[in-house]
């Protein structure tokens, strides 16, 4: 009898492109957005949503959120390091 275990069983666990968490957030914001898009009107609930979905993409452990934070650390806020020879 085989028995298939993912490689990493501390991993978190996903939801298609995002976490749980993530997930579970990312579809009550997407009912109230609808409802407040269907009902009310208003669009920016939906577009929010949609920003927030993007931004919670998870690839490898790291998401479109800790990218772009870390990009900015690195080109804007920490002083690089150069050495003229």
């Amino acid at each position: 009898m085989y028995y298939l275990y993912p490689k990493n069983l501390k991993a978190k666990a996903n939801m298609w492109l995002w976490g749980l968490k993530d997930f579970l957030i990312l579809c009550i914001l997407l009912l109230i957005s609808a409802f407040a898009l269907v009902k009310l009107g208003w669009l920016i609930p939906m577009a929010i949503t949609l920003c927030y979905g993007f931004l919670t993409i998870r690839k490898d452990d790291a998401t479109v959120m800790n990218f772009i934070m870390f990009s900015v650390k690195y080109f804007l806020t920490e002083q690089q390091m150069y050495k003229w020879r």
